[in-house]
């Protein structure tokens, strides 16, 4: 599939996956502790933070004109009102280096992980959350701000409630576990054991702490929304020409017979019911890997005999067309494709999966839908949280010994796709 030339291609990180050692952030203390439920620690993760020029560049060499990134709030602010210009200084770096290469950077503000000050505040469930979320987005948009285009607020802002679902579900952990598109432990998930709450309460002074990716509740989901909406507001104050939206972790939902009303009531938990609060974004940041099958009595396994990626989801790049058109229903704004990928070893597999998934946003760009990029999951072979680095996502191979970079086959395939077509 050849996409127009205008449109961005490219592929995303999320820093504390990449970077390694932010060692102010809510995920590495609980990486730290050892009934944290991780296979091992982040640590220097693919070492992005010192090699991002390298990564930029081979990005740029091989045809990809977008990076989606996100920048660490635990580095910007590791104590609650005190920023740090150098940390500041670093991701303008990579902005303008990301510039020099001719790739467009589209920000991310928060990436499931917060600084340990918030967590000790009471996290994602606290009504202070809100506010201090916009503090961190007004610095960012006086400081970068001139210097960006596309800001995401929030990284899968509705994560919290899918994890919900499935803690709700959790005898059908096996059939649930292709419905949390990120890589959590289910066993983990619901382990309230002694060690696991003292420890927690030493790190964060409580026995549960509300991080980002907890199981949320109706007002904690509330909470997300309201940051959202008071940072978009500061960083129009701060940077009026910005486009401001966020992203949703989408599944293509489908019902079997039997199935209808269940499948709806799964997109309105994933979507629609935050379309109140997104009515006002410039535009929203799609994320799909898969579909969901839905019969009478809720999720189904994937079919018989289907292939499975290492994270457990059916191979099924279709989705991501599907959700797009199904998105566009009720939102008009721009559609940014900001995650679609496959953890697999074979990486003709992931040139398959690309190739058909970029097939079906041609489709949605020739029938005038306002798709503006692409980006890839993963551009590295990261650190793919709970399960630690046994996912390779990445269109780039990273030796865990040397830190030296690998480029795979999909890599330049995905570049290649930037090439504008003949019109037939």
């Amino acid at each position: 599939m050849k996409l127009p030339l205008g449109f961005w291609v490219g592929a995303a990180t999320a820093a504390h996956q990449v970077e390694g050692n932010n060692t102010r952030s809510d995920y590495w203390a609980q990486e730290q502790i050892p009934h944290g439920g991780f296979r091992e620690p982040s640590g220097i993760a693919c070492d992005h933070y010192n090699r991002y020029e390298e990564d930029i560049r081979l990005m740029a060499e091989a045809g990809l004109n977008a990076y989606r990134f996100s920048i660490e709030w635990a580095r910007i602010e590791p104590e609650e009102g005190r920023f740090d210009v150098q940390e500041t200084e670093h991701y303008r770096r990579v902005i303008r280096c990301c510039r020099e290469r001719g790739i467009e950077p589209i920000v991310t503000l928060h990436h499931f992980t917060s600084p340990v000050w918030l967590i000790r505040k009471g996290g994602w469930e606290a009504d202070t959350t809100p506010a201090d979320f916009a503090r961190y987005a007004a610095y960012i948009g006086e400081q970068l701000g001139s210097e960006l285009r596309y800001v995401c607020t929030i990284n899968e802002a509705n994560m919290g409630v899918q994890i919900s679902a499935v803690a709700r579900d959790i005898f059908q952990q096996m059939q649930a576990a292709g419905k949390i598109q990120m890589g959590v432990n289910l066993e983990d998930l619901m382990r309230k054991g002694g060690d696991t709450a003292r420890e927690n309460r030493e790190v964060f002074g409580t026995d549960n702490p509300a991080v980002f990716v907890s199981a949320r509740t109706p007002h904690g989901d509330e909470i997300v929304m309201q940051a959202h909406r008071e940072a978009r507001a500061a960083l129009r104050k701060a940077a009026p020409h910005l486009k401001i939206g966020w992203t949703l972790s989408l599944h293509d939902v489908q019902a079997v017979p039997g199935g209808e009303e269940r499948a709806r009531e799964e997109w309105g938990q994933e979507f629609t019911h935050y379309l109140p609060v997104i009515a006002e974004d410039d535009f929203i940041g799609v994320q799909n890997y898969s579909r969901t099958l839905i019969g009478p009595g809720g999720s189904l396994p994937p079919p018989e005999g289907a292939e499975l990626t290492q994270m457990g989801y059916e191979f099924y790049p279709e989705g991501l067309e599907h959700v797009i058109r199904r998105v566009h229903e009720d939102f008009k704004g721009e559609i940014l494709v900001t995650e679609n990928g496959i953890a697999t070893s074979d990486d003709t597999r992931r040139v398959a999966f690309i190739t058909r998934a970029l097939q079906g946003v041609g489709s949605c760009l020739r029938d005038g839908l306002p798709v503006k990029a692409y980006c890839y999951w993963s551009l590295l072979d990261n650190f793919e949280w709970q399960k630690g680095f046994s996912m390779t996502f990445g269109l780039i191979g990273v030796d865990r010994e040397t830190m030296w970079r690998i480029p795979k086959d999909s890599l330049w395939m995905l570049g290649q796709s930037l090439i504008a077509d003949d019109g037939n």
